[in-house]
Parts: C-alpha cells; sequence; structure tokens
C-alpha cells in the first residue's frame, strides 16, 4: 500500500461528470513480417503485466475521507476486462481512426478496478493495428507515461535484447480499516510538521517573484498573469471528447529552431500560437490580445513508471502577431520569463501545497468549479511536449509506427494540444470537446499550416 501524493489526489478529486482525467497513448501498429493480432498482443500484455506495476494499482479509499487514497498494489487483472477490441470504420484511415479515439475518451473509467484499459482497434488501411492506452492521469504523467511504455514496448526489436517475461501470480493484501486509519493518522503528523517550512518557502518565492517582475517592467506584447482573454476556445466543458492527430518531422522541427536560435520547445509553442491565432480569426472574427497557454513540466526526470512529479508554467502565446518569426521571439522571451519564475519560487512548491488538499471537500469543489459559466482567468489552453521513445518499439514483434499521446481537459478550457516524440517525428494530437469546434481537424490543420509558415521564415525549404 501507498499514498497517492498530492498532485496525484488532485487529478483524482478534480474528475469530474464533464472533465475526465484519464490520458490516452496511442500506437499505431504495423505488423507487416509478424504474426501479429488481438490474441498475440494479450499475450505479450499478460507476459508484462509484472513489469507494468501501475497496470496493477487500484484506490483504497481512507474511511471518512480522513486523508487522501491509497494504492493497493499487485492486485488482480481481469484481462477480459481491461483489454477490449474495436473496429475502425472503412476506409480506416487516420479520420476514422481519430473518430474512435474521441469516443474511447469520452468515458471515465471505473474507480473500483485498476484505472486502465487498452481498445485494440482492427480495420486500419494497410493491414495495420492501433492500441488505445487509457490510464488515469493519477497513475502516471508524460515522465512516468515513456518510461511505462518503454517496459510494455520490445523497444530494441524483436531479435535484440529479450525482456524478462513471466505469469503473474502474486496478489497483494487489502490493508484493514484499522491499518488504513493508523496510516492517515502517521501521514497527518508528518505533513502537520512539515507545515511551517512550506508556509515559508511559499511567502518567500511569491516575494522574489513579485520582485523580479517588478525588475523586468512590463511588455506590451506579453499577456499579464491571471488575465486570460475570453475566446472561443474558453467555455463550460462538454463530456463528449473528440480527437485529431497529426505528424510532424523532428528533423524539419530542429532545424527550424536552430535556424531561429530558439529551442524546440519554443518552435512547438510558435507553432501552437499560430495555429490558434488561425483558428481565432476564423471562430472569434478577431485576435487581438496574446492568450495564456498552460504548460506542465515536470519536476523529477528520474526512471520512475507511476505518480506524477509536475508542475506548471502560464505562458503567453502572442496569438495577436502576424509575422511567424516575431511569434517565435516573443514565445521564447515568455518561455523564458515563466522559467525564470518558476525556478524562484521553488519547482516542488506547487506540489507540495496539492499534498494539503481537503480530502473532504476537493471533489465537491471541483465539481462546482467544473460547471462554472465564468471566464478562466488562469489560462486559455493546455500546450504539452513530451520527449518520447528515441528508438523503434514492437510488440510482439509488430513495429511501432507513431505514437500520440493526449492530456485533460481543464475547467473552461476544453482544448489540449500534446505533442510527443517518436523516433524522427512528432505526434500532434489535439483533444476537445464536442462544442468547440465543427471539425478537430481543423486544429490539428492550423497546426500543420503554421508550422510551414514559421518553417519558410526561418528559411528551411519544404
Amino acid at each position: 500500500m501507498k499514498r497517492l501524493n498530492g498532485m496525484d489526489a488532485m487529478l483524482l478529486y478534480s474528475e469530474t461528470p464533464n472533465l475526465h482525467t484519464h490520458t490516452l497513448k496511442v500506437a499505431v501498429i504495423d505488423p507487416a513480417g509478424s504474426e501479429f493480432d488481438f490474441e498475440a498482443f494479450r499475450r505479450h500484455l499478460r507476459r508484462r503485466l509484472h513489469l507494468l506495476e501501475p497496470l496493477r494499482y487500484k484506490l483504497v479509499d481512507i474511511p471518512w475521507q480522513l486523508h487522501h487514497p491509497m494504492w493497493q498494489e499487485n492486485c488482480e487483472v481481469d484481462l477480459d476486462y481491461h483489454l477490449r477490441r474495436v473496429r475502425v470504420p472503412t476506409p480506416g484511415g487516420r479520420r476514422e481512426l481519430d473518430q474512435v479515439i474521441g469516443r474511447v475518451a469520452s468515458t471515465p473509467l471505473d474507480r473500483s478496478r485498476p484505472l486502465w484499459e487498452f481498445h485494440f482497434a482492427e480495420g486500419l488501411s494497410g493491414g495495420r493495428f492501433a492500441l488505445v492506452g487509457k490510464v488515469h492521469h493519477a497513475l502516471a504523467d508524460g515522465v512516468a507515461s515513456v518510461n511505462l511504455l518503454a517496459r510494455a514496448m520490445d523497444v530494441y526489436g524483436p531479435t535484440g535484447d529479450v525482456t524478462d517475461e513471466r505469469d503473474n501470480d502474486d496478489a497483494g493484501v487489502t490493508a484493514s480499516r484499522a491499518d488504513l486509519l493508523r496510516a492517515a493518522a502517521r501521514d497527518h503528523a508528518r505533513q502537520i510538521a512539515e507545515l511551517p517550512g512550506l508556509i515559508r518557502d511559499a511567502a518567500t518565492g511569491l516575494t522574489r517573484v513579485r520582485r523580479r517582475s517588478k525588475e523586468r517592467g512590463d511588455h506590451p506584447d506579453l499577456a499579464d498573469a491571471f488575465d486570460a482573454p475570453p475566446t472561443f476556445l474558453n467555455h463550460v466543458v462538454s463530456p463528449q471528447r473528440r480527437f485529431a492527430s497529426a505528424t510532424l518531422s523532428l528533423a524539419d522541427v530542429k532545424a527550424t529552431a536552430k535556424a531561429l536560435g530558439i529551442t524546440v520547445n519554443d518552435v512547438i509553442l510558435a507553432t501552437a500560437a499560430g495555429g490558434l491565432r488561425t483558428l481565432l480569426l476564423a471562430y472569434d472574427g478577431a485576435a487581438d490580445r496574446p492568450i495564456i497557454a498552460s504548460v506542465p513540466t515536470a519536476t523529477d526526470k528520474s526512471d520512475r513508471i507511476t505518480g506524477n512529479e509536475i508542475s506548471g508554467l502560464m505562458i503567453s502565446l502572442p496569438v495577436h502577431v502576424a509575422d511567424p518569426a516575431e511569434r517565435a521571439r516573443l514565445v521564447a522571451l515568455a518561455t523564458r520569463i515563466a522559467k525564470e519564475d518558476h525556478e524562484i519560487l521553488g519547482p516542488q512548491l506547487y506540489g507540495r501545497l496539492m499534498a494539503y488538499l481537503p480530502t473532504a471537500f476537493a471533489p465537491a469543489a471541483f465539481r462546482w468549479l467544473g460547471q462554472r459559466d465564468a471566464p478562466n482567468k488562469l489560462m486559455n489552453v493546455a500546450v504539452s511536449s513530451v520527449v518520447g521513445p528515441r528508438e523503434r518499439g514492437h510488440f510482439g514483434g509488430a513495429a511501432v509506427s507513431e505514437i500520440y499521446s493526449t492530456g485533460v481537459l481543464s475547467p473552461g478550457a476544453p482544448v489540449n494540444i500534446t505533442v510527443w516524440s517518436y523516433v524522427d517525428q512528432l505526434g500532434v494530437a489535439v483533444l476537445t470537446d464536442d462544442r468547440t469546434f465543427d471539425d478537430p481537424h481543423e486544429a490539428t490543420d492550423a497546426i500543420s499550416a503554421s508550422f510551414a509558415e514559421l518553417r519558410a521564415a526561418a528559411g528551411i525549404s519544404a
């Protein structure tokens, strides 16, 4: 048994009927030259479960909600429940697969079971398959998901190193009510002892950030904190999900970053800004103010495979600027400022504060927030970038050709753009609800066009 940390618990409490907090990991699989199908994948997963510990965790609530829930480890897993077969409509292209992924994303996970499902999609063109993994964000953040995926796959190919495989016959023991209460009391005592230091660090960090902000002065082309403007991107989120995907060349992205003198992450944010500018002009008829992107950042980049060790940056996106090179310059500036403030405040501070969320009241507060029809002044959109596997992976001898990932939607902000690198490409995924776009592929088309525009501005030929 182990306690959910503050960020894990927050992602659990913030799940509401219209705001699901599971993430998706999508792997497109090309079985060429291998005997691969649903049964082959089932055998592969069954023999790997002992390496994928979070898939054998189950939530255990504390009596009277006296503390955050705990994970019961080494639980039995019913693969007949967790593995599902789905059919991609003809002709089995990207749009048809994206439609299936949107339906998978629209339903919450059952908290009485381990918090994951794998949907095996058949019927893709070219005899391909897709694996749509739905995993609760409380189980794993981006860093943990990358490491978990590496364990699930044969990263070095079917003829490379042999991963330790075996059947899973160990089952965990459920703690008694008395054990749960004693553990809660111990953890509360520890938290009470740590509280004065947390208050001191928070006060010191906020004072230093305010001082540094005054030293920098105002910048008219950057959005002010807590002043996200109202846009068509911001409204009460509906329960239904829509998904769209696209790919970009990693080599082109790196070349563009080098030519512009910025980082790859800056290129991704500048590309998102250009795409969102196009969408704002189309839907709102104007893009006259910078908007704010919530950008998650890891505070621990170890080889862990579970838990959330993350914080967030609020980064101004200059959607009001027409010139792509100038947008990239402003994104790089905004990112530097956000990172500097994050370091001054303390990268772990946000996660430390989440540990003190009141278990008895937090879920109700998040439900109210999720249905509140008021502007989200904190952010307009979520944009994240994760470095995925650098070597091609395989499932049961079949090569994984593409990987996509999604984050979660936030109250009043029903658009999440997640970019995962995999081998030589970037998988761009847009998750939204059914009220924001006429077609979610408008977003991926706008992002792709924005990158072409940015690449041209950098002098990189097609």
